[in-house]
């Protein structure tokens, strides 16, 4: 069997973040803005997707501006950039059973991360999960970093932040 390749559905794919600090966490969304995965006699062997990280949203805050100050804070240069570096990617470069390594890419910093994945292809469709703990302090962001800041008290924001991928994607018609 020769390679297929699978276009990332943006509408039916997203990830979920969990951010931590000393008083509690936030949970959010972040768009996939597309890739594609290949299959090699029925197994994942590549692909690659692409974070719009413009579209980050904050869910666990009901109060429109307390979360929209979130969001803007986590845009800015003290997390993501976002209007510097709208986009982050992710770029498989090897898997071994469910085990999935790759190259992330953050404001344009990249660093290889390791996780285990649930793959299913029923058809042409292919569904894909995963999570994997991120720190964000190799990507430069170091607001409120423990290893960067002393005395920051119940104002410390943990480095680690966890995100969980869900990808749906449809074969390519040869």
């Amino acid at each position: 069997m020769e390679n297929q390749k699978f276009n990332i559905i943006s509408a039916q794919s997203h990830i979920d973040w969990t951010g931590r600090k000393v008083t509690g966490t936030h949970h959010g969304t972040i768009a996939v803005k597309g890739g594609e995965l290949i299959f090699n006699d029925g197994k994942l062997t590549g692909g690659k997707f692409i974070i719009d990280t413009t579209s980050i949203k904050v869910t666990d805050l009901t109060d429109s501006a307390i979360n929209a100050q979130l969001v803007g804070h986590l845009s800015s240069e003290d997390f993501f950039s976002s209007e510097k570096y709208p986009e982050a990617v992710f770029v498989i470069t090897n898997v071994t059973g469910n085990y999935i390594e790759g190259d992330l890419t953050i404001k344009d910093i990249t660093h290889a991360v390791f996780f285990e994945a649930a793959v299913n292809l029923n058809g042409n469709v292919l569904t894909a999960t995963g999570k994997l703990t991120v720190d964000r302090t190799k990507y430069e962001m170091k607001f409120r970093s423990g290893n960067f800041f002393k005395d920051l008290g119940d104002t410390l924001i943990f480095n680690d932040f966890d995100v969980i991928v869900s990808i749906t994607a449809e074969a390519v018609s040869a």
